[in-house]
C-alpha cells in the first residue's frame, strides 16, 4: 500500500478588487445599472446621462473578478468597459490597520 502524499497548505483567502468605467447606450441606462447591481460584489459610484458608468468589483480570486467583469461587458446595452484599478491581497493584509505619520 503507497502512502499519500502530504496535503498542500490552503491558500490563505483573497480579496480582489477593481474599478470600471462602464459605458452604456444612453436608453438602456436603466436596464444596465440593475443588471450591474445584481452582480455579487458589485457597487455603482455614479453615472452620466451619456452612459458612463464608475463601477467597482469585489471578488474572493482572480477567476471570479474574471467572470463579473465578463458578465459586465456582455450585458445588452454595455458599448464598452475599461478597467481602471485592480488590487489583491489577502484578508489577513487588507484588515491590517495602518498607523498615521504620528504612530497611531
Amino acid at each position: 500500500m503507497s502512502a499519500l502524499p502530504p496535503l498542500a497548505p490552503a491558500a490563505a483567502p483573497e480579496l480582489h478588487i477593481a474599478s470600471l468605467v462602464v459605458h452604456a447606450l444612453p436608453q438602456r441606462l436603466p436596464e444596465v445599472r440593475a443588471a450591474i447591481l445584481a452582480i455579487a460584489g458589485s457597487e455603482i459610484h455614479g453615472a452620466s446621462d451619456t452612459g458612463k458608468l464608475v463601477v467597482t468589483l469585489e471578488a474572493p480570486s482572480t477567476d471570479d473578478m474574471m467572470a463579473r467583469i465578463s458578465e459586465i461587458q456582455r450585458l445588452d446595452g454595455v458599448l464598452a468597459s475599461a478597467l481602471v484599478y485592480q488590487h489583491a491581497d489577502t484578508l489577513a493584509a487588507m484588515n491590517e490597520e495602518i498607523g498615521d505619520v504620528h504612530g497611531s
